[in-house]
């Protein structure tokens, strides 16, 4: 089986150590996306940057019944197919590509057809790869969570109620969790996060989801709160 993993070197890289150390049989090339591609080759293509750049979404959806796997956190697939104006032929599946998510042991996966899980699951067998079906929603459910939790950090940080280091540690303290708020925006990246959070928003009006002024600015200005902070 040959798999085609396109997206930023850092995900890339990622997702094909994860395949070698879980099912080394299969063949995984990469590709930044800025080439033209034979899509056909491929048995499974997965597109690590889809959210932030899907324009080869007319070539996957012609690929009748092959998986694509994209990245779909900041918008869901059904809005993708919509202002795409494409017809879907593939197999269609989202998943959290963000650093960090790439590296858990459980994948949330979404679907663009639920009549295609029975296919899906007999793909994750063969990656060797635990996973959840989830809705097909902005933000899946994990990074709804994690964001949610960073967003509400950085309110208790601009009124000056604790000091980053000390929030991150209460948390991993008091939840068990492997990364404090900072600690995880930093590893995910302030743009995926901020992007994310907006996305969440305008679909929901959750006022869990507007964005702090603090992380606004960390975003505008592009930076991390562990070296902002020394």
């Amino acid at each position: 089986m040959r798999i085609l993993v396109v997206g930023e070197e850092e995900r890339r890289n990622t997702l094909r150590e994860k395949f070698a150390k879980q099912c080394p049989q299969i063949e995984v090339e990469i590709s930044d996306g800025d080439a033209e591609e034979d899509f056909d080759e491929y048995d499974a293509i997965f597109d690590l940057n889809f959210d932030d750049d899907s324009e080869n979404f007319q070539q996957y959806a012609a690929l009748r019944e092959k998986p694509i796997f994209v990245s779909a956190l900041k918008q869901q697939l059904a809005e993708a197919v919509y202002l795409g104006d494409v017809k879907i032929r593939c197999r269609l599946f989202g998943i959290n590509a963000l650093p960090v998510f790439l590296e858990n042991d459980i994948w949330e996966i979404s679907t663009f057809r639920k009549f295609e899980t029975p296919e899906l699951e007999k793909l994750m067998q063969l990656f060797n790869q635990k996973w959840l079906p989830v809705e097909d929603r902005v933000g899946l459910v994990k990074a709804r969570v994690i964001f949610m939790i960073i967003n509400e950090a950085c309110y208790t940080l601009q009124e000056g109620t604790a000091s980053i280091e000390d929030i991150d540690l209460a948390m991993k303290q008091g939840t068990g969790y492997p990364f404090g708020p900072f600690e995880w925006c930093d590893k995910i990246g302030i743009t995926n996060v901020f992007e994310t959070l907006a996305a969440l928003y305008d679909d929901t009006k959750d006022e869990r989801y507007k964005i702090c002024p603090l992380l606004k600015t960390k975003y505008l200005r592009n930076e991390t709160f562990y070296r902002a902070a020394k």
